[in-house]
């Protein structure tokens, strides 16, 4: 196979998504639709990257510095076409040699499988291959033509297209895969003598097959390609992604009680043997090892559970949490910065920030690590077996020793011996008849 490059058309303003964003760093599935580009031309076996970009597209560009920091950076000032945002990003492709595949910031959902059909034609010794679809509704989009043995012939714009062509419903993607050798010759010669006055990188077909070489189209689906140019689109590629997501993971092993409530992320893993309940959202940075169970109303982000645990229902697992194998997160239960050891049970109403909990420790209904004094965070250790009995309040930074016991109802402050019982709490007292006395005053007989 040959070597591959990308060029990712990003310049795009996307007025009509009524939005200050750069229309490409809007997301799906919690990544701007550029990333899925950047992924998928890295996932292709592209190893030189070119990401056009308009003018005044800094926040593109500092995206893109976290995104795929490698990916060289062009600029297309004016926007003048498609044709001509290829060639300003010409000089990314300097001494390089081998497949060009041209791509675009707002269509995220191209399989890599689709485009290596694509590269492939080039390798069977296409100078040129199109991505093209069948489309329900053809309207503004270009029509492949082809000739009565199925041969490509040439692109034409909706705009410039007779009645005949209108009819065609195979319709152009934008993406191509094209050897560098033609690209150098054949773009130069694009010219914008059309409806729009721009230069149209479909205006390669024609000089490309004119010349005498071989040209070949492959069949993508309609929802692959789709390219979002508003919010109501921006919806639907976020459905058919999670879709695709949702299809991926339990074709892998995944249970998934009602898989259309369930939520993911671009980068969330799941195990085989893992059961996801209703209404779960993962947030960025989930990895679930087999066998975990996510009961439904649950929400996670930036968190590992190792094999055999569970968290929920209604639980909240959040930024730096680890849960042990086998652990139990209960309802209502929210960690952060947390690492919690083998077999660990947090069973109701807890707050677990910036702590460490031993394995086999229990935690009581309603504890809280009290980690925020209003200026910094502080940590709390909680030893192996350790139990806390409920609506403790552990004040930050304290450290629980192993074995130890912490009375209900106490605040604790200060470090914990092993094995000891800490007791941290008012004392009761009683007044006999108190409350007749109060309810007379109140002329309650």
């Amino acid at each position: 196979m040959a070597a591959i490059a990308s060029i990712v058309l990003a310049a795009g303003h996307g007025t009509r998504m009524r939005s200050e964003k750069p229309k490409v760093l809007h997301e799906i599935g919690h990544l701007p639709m550029v990333g899925h580009c950047l992924r998928t031309a890295r996932a292709l076996g592209a190893d030189r990257l070119g990401v056009v970009i308009g003018a005044g597209g800094d926040r593109v560009k500092a995206a893109l510095g976290k995104l795929d920091p490698d990916a060289q950076i062009a600029v297309q000032d004016p926007p003048r076409g498609t044709g001509d945002a290829v060639t300003a990003a010409m000089p990314v492709l300097d001494g390089f040699e081998g497949v060009v595949v041209v791509l675009y910031g707002d269509t995220p959902l191209l399989r890599v499988e689709t485009l290596e059909r694509l590269v492939a034609e080039i390798d069977g010794g296409a100078a040129m291959a199109v991505l093209g679809f069948e489309a329900e509704e053809p309207g503004p989009y270009g029509r492949l033509i082809t000739d009565e043995k199925d041969n490509l012939l040439r692109i034409v714009e909706a705009k410039e297209a007779t009645p005949e062509e209108l009819a065609v419903r195979l319709c152009n993607s934008g993406v191509i895969a094209v050897r560098t050798d033609a690209l150098r010759e054949f773009l130069p010669k694009i010219t914008n003598d059309n409806a729009k006055g721009e230069y149209y990188l479909t205006d390669l077909v024609g000089l490309i097959g004119g010349a005498g070489h071989k040209l070949a189209f492959v069949r993508g689906s309609e929802d692959e390609v789709l390219g979002v140019n508003n919010r109501a689109e921006l919806a639907e590629a976020e459905r058919l992604f999670q879709q695709r997501r949702r299809e991926e993971l339990m074709l892998a092993g995944v249970t998934m009680q009602d898989p259309q409530t369930v939520y993911l992320a671009w980068d969330t893993e799941i195990g085989n043997d893992c059961v996801i309940g209703q209404n779960v959202v993962f947030g960025p940075g989930v990895k679930l090892e087999p066998g975990v169970t996510v009961k439904p109303f649950s929400h996670l982000e930036g968190t590992v559970m190792r094999s055999g645990s569970a968290a929920g229902p209604f639980a909240r697992l959040r930024e730096g949490t680890d849960v042990g194998a086998n652990a139990r997160i209960g309802n209502f239960v929210e960690t952060k910065k947390s690492v919690l050891g083998e077999g660990v049970k947090a069973g109701h109403l807890t707050y677990l920030g910036d702590a460490t909990i031993g394995a086999g420790t229990n935690i009581g209904a309603g504890t809280i690590t009290c980690n925020y004094d209003g200026f910094g965070k502080h940590k709390t250790v909680v030893g192996e077996n350790a139990f806390i009995g409920s609506n403790t309040m552990l004040v930050a930074p304290v450290t629980i020793g192993k074995g130890a016991f912490t009375g209900s109802g106490s605040v604790i402050t200060k470090d914990v011996s092993d094995d000891a019982l800490a007791v941290g709490r008012g004392k009761q007292f009683e007044k006999a008849g108190w409350a007749a006395s109060f309810r007379r005053k109140h002329g309650d007989t």
